[in-house]
C-alpha cells in the first residue's frame, strides 16, 4: 500500500519535533557550580530534575571547588556559565578579565564560626589562625566579616590561613593548627566527636550581611554572543529555586544525593537556611557589589571598577517583566 507524499512529509516533520522534545536538537553548554553544599543547590538540581534540558540545554555540569578555581576557568574558556561570588569576580574584572554577574540567586553570606571549644570569647582568637580555603573565596569573605562582627580586626588582630576545602580544614583543625574556620549552616552536626562550637553566625547580625554569594558568571563576550542562551541558564536556575523553596523532603533528597550527607539535622538545618536565602527575582545585591568592588579596588592602587562594569541584570530584569517568574511561583 502507497502513502501519499503529504503522509510522508508531515510524519518526518512529526518525527523531527518528537525528536527535539526529547533533547536530541540542544544546545550545548558547560557549567560549573563550586560546593556540594545546600546554598549550590539550584545548579545541580536544576539538572536533577530536568530544567537545563526544558530550556533547550544539553548541560555538562561540573564541579570546580571555590570561586577563585571558577573565575580562572571561566577567563579560559573551559566553562560557559560557572557560580562566582562577588569578592572573586570584582577582584578578577579589577585585574582585567572580561567577566560579568549576570544574575544571583543568593544575595547574602549564611556562615557560622565554628571555633575549638577552649574559645569562648572573642579576645581568645587574639593571635590564632582561621582556616579558609582560598584567598578571595567566599569562606575567606566569611572569615573576614565574623570576625570584623566580633570587633576584631582580620589579618593584624586574628590571622587568616589558606587550608583548603571542608576537608582540609577539618584536618587542620583537628591538628591545632586553626582554632576556628567559617562554615555554612548544618556543618557542626557533622563534626563527631570534635570540641568545638559556633562562636558567631552572619544571622545573628543586626544587618543582613550583603554579599553577591550564589551568583550565575559569564564572560562578557559570551554574553554578548549568546545572549539567549544564558537566559535560558537563568531560567532553568529560576525554576530550580522555586521547586526548592516549594518542595521541601524532595529538595533534602536531592541535597542528600550529591553532598553524599544523610544525617537528617544537617540536612534540615541546611535546607532551612538555603531555602529562605533563594531570591524569587535573582537581581545582584548592588549595596554588596560595591563593598567588593571597593575591597578589590584597595587591594590594586588606580584601579576603577563601578558596578554597571562587571554586573549585567538585563536578562533578570526582561524574565521579570514579561511574566516568566510570577508563572514559574504560580
Amino acid at each position: 500500500m502507497k502513502f501519499p507524499r503529504r503522509l510522508w512529509f508531515f510524519g518526518g516533520m512529526l518525527f523531527v519535533f518528537h525528536l527535539s522534545a526529547h533533547g536530541w536538537s540542544q544546545e550545548k553548554i558547560r557549567l560549573s557550580h563550586s560546593a556540594l553544599e545546600s546554598s549550590n543547590a539550584v545548579w545541580y538540581l536544576a539538572q536533577d530534575r530536568g530544567f537545563y534540558k526544558k530550556n533547550g540545554l544539553d548541560a555538562d555540569l561540573i564541579f570546580i571547588p571555590s570561586t577563585t578555581t571558577s573565575v580562572s576557568s571561566l577567563v579560559a574558556g573551559d566553562v560557559q556559565v560557572a557560580n562566582a561570588s562577588g569578592g572573586g569576580v570584582a577582584s578578577a574584572v579589577v585585574a582585567g578579565a572580561d567577566l560579568v554577574m549576570v544574575s544571583c540567586y543568593v544575595n547574602s553570606l549564611p556562615y557560622e564560626l565554628v571555633v575549638h571549644e577552649s574559645v569562648k570569647s572573642a579576645e581568645d582568637l587574639k593571635g590564632k589562625s582561621i582556616g579558609i580555603s582560598r584567598l578571595g573565596s567566599a569562606s575567606d569573605v566569611a572569615a573576614r566579616a565574623l570576625i570584623r562582627g566580633l570587633g576584631m580586626e582580620p589579618e593584624k588582630q586574628v590571622l587568616i590561613l589558606q587550608v583548603g576545602g571542608p576537608a582540609e580544614r577539618a584536618a587542620a583543625f583537628r591538628a591545632g593548627r586553626i582554632v576556628g574556620f567559617p562554615s555554612p549552616p548544618g556543618m557542626v552536626h557533622l563534626a563527631k566527636g570534635m570540641p568545638l562550637r559556633i562562636l558567631i553566625s552572619t544571622i545573628n547580625f543586626e544587618k543582613r550581611f550583603e554579599f553577591p554569594y550564589i551568583c550565575a558568571t559569564t564572560a562578557k563576550s559570551y554574553l554578548s554572543r549568546r545572549r539567549e542562551t544564558v537566559k535560558r541558564v537563568i531560567m532553568a536556575h529560576i525554576e530550580a529555586s522555586q521547586f526548592f523553596k516549594s518542595r521541601k523532603e524532595e529538595s533534602k533528597k536531592i541535597l542528600a544525593k550529591y553532598s553524599r550527607i544523610s544525617n537528617e539535622a544537617y540536612l534540615e538545618d541546611a535546607y532551612n537556611a538555603s531555602a529562605k536565602l533563594f531570591e524569587r527575582v535573582p537581581l545582584v545585591t548592588r549595596p554588596g557589589v560595591e563593598v567588593q568592588i571597593k575591597e578589590a579596588v584597595g587591594r590594586k592602587p588606580g584601579a576603577q571598577l563601578r558596578f554597571e562594569d562587571m554586573v549585567d541584570e538585563s536578562i533578570v530584569r526582561e524574565l521579570e517583566k514579561s511574566g516568566f517568574i510570577d508563572k514559574v511561583y504560580q
